[in-house]
């Protein structure tokens, strides 16, 4: 079957995708890698050059007699950053490189409400607005993150109170021009990592699992759709009646044995020292054999969800970022035992590939900046009103 012919937003897309995720490529691997021949890619990387979208910049070359100009992303384009977490909101300005030029950081309230955070939100945008009027900065996309968004909780969030319609409002207010995009948060996790991670694991099919304040996943496809991606809820599965209560308000949720919350509770600390240790916190804090056997515990229920999720929808190949990343090998394989005991046919059977990434929880507004070059990678840094017939 002959291929769909793609629009000019496609192709585009296509190549601002690769240069996103390679960080810069040569003509001849990028004509090849977005199905083009050299003259057509040429054709639409004078487009975008003369858009300010890429830069190509002398390297030394690859092989003898091969080439030495090197396509990639043109930092001078500015995206706002937007993450809103259970502690705080973080607002930024980053390049498409994922450098962060401005950040600022507000404190939510202890008992948050869609009124308080709404005016959280007003003066973070604020400081975003007055900043980039300052430094003549013009943003060619905004990203925004939030936990628990979904398609059933645009205007009512079960995790952080908020309204995304009266949020949306009051962009429109002050960054008129500028397309604004909002999505869960473990979908800028997993754009930040399929971006931003040396080696990540796996350029194919598979699914993202973020372990941080929360869990969730999202499938993830060989091409970089950010504004296409569907989260997956799989921390709010109940594992029977009487356990910890969960954020969302029921009991016995993976979540809430699993996240970050419930390993600080789990360790005797608060979160906010958790996330300062870091990595540092496998070996800065002693823990006892009944820990040992919690943790244990813990990371089996989690590969049972994630099991339970590949039942539902079979995939090659899962990534999983936050702390169990950080253990030992032989401390994460109850993880890899809880998906093997309900993954239909077994992880054997499946030929299921299971790789670990560097946690990326407390970088915030980080995966929110991710997310937004994605967004604008894929609409192929075209306006987003442009339409156009394949």
């Amino acid at each position: 079957m002959s291929e769909q012919p793609r629009s000019r937003r496609q192709t585009r897309a296509a190549i601002l995708g690769q240069l996103l995720q390679s960080g810069g490529m040569f003509r001849p691997p990028l004509a090849k890698a977005v199905r083009l021949s050299e003259a057509s890619l040429s054709r639409i990387l004078f487009d975008l050059k003369a858009e300010g979208l890429i830069e190509e910049v002398r390297r030394p070359a690859p092989y003898f007699g091969g080439p030495t100009a090197l396509v990639s992303l043109d930092d001078s384009v500015a995206l706002g950053a937007i993450e809103l977490t259970v502690q705080r909101l973080s607002v930024g300005v980053g390049s498409m490189s994922g450098e962060l030029h401005y950040t600022e950081r507000l404190g939510l309230p202890k008992a948050p409400t869609v009124e308080s955070v709404g005016r959280v939100f007003r003066e973070a945008l604020a400081l975003l607005r007055d900043w980039t009027r300052r430094r003549h900065v013009e943003l060619a996309q905004i990203g925004i993150c939030v936990p628990g968004l979904g398609r059933l909780s645009i205007s009512g969030n079960a995790i952080i109170r908020c309204d995304i319609e009266r949020l949306r409002a009051l962009l429109g207010e002050m960054f008129a021009n500028v397309p604004v995009a909002f999505a869960n948060s473990v979908v800028g996790h997993a754009m930040f990592h399929r971006c931003r991670t040396e080696d990540y694991p796996f350029s194919g099919a598979h699914l993202f699992v973020f372990v941080g304040q929360g869990v969730g996943g999202t499938w993830m496809d060989e091409a970089i759709e950010a504004d296409g991606l569907q989260p997956v809820e799989l921390g709010h599965m109940v594992f029977g009646e009487g356990g910890p209560r969960c954020r969302c308000g029921h009991h016995g949720c993976v979540e809430a044995y699993t996240s970050l919350p419930a390993l600080a509770g789990l360790l005797g600390i608060a979160e906010p020292e958790l996330l300062q240790l870091g990595s540092d916190w496998v070996d800065a804090i002693p823990r006892s054999s009944r820990m040992r056997q919690e943790l244990r515990q813990r990371l089996f229920r989690l590969g049972l969800a994630i099991g339970n999720t590949l039942n539902v929808r079979s995939c090659p190949a899962v990534a999983i970022s936050g702390w169990p990343s950080l253990l030992p090998e032989r401390e994460r394989k109850p993880l890899a035992d809880g998906i093997d005991s309900c993954l239909l046919g077994g992880l054997k059977s499946a030929e299921l590939s299971l790789a670990f990434v560097p946690p990326s929880a407390g970088q915030d507004p980080n995966a929110a900046l991710a997310f937004a070059a994605s967004c604008l990678a894929c609409r192929g840094g075209m306006p987003a009103e442009a339409t156009e017939a394949a």
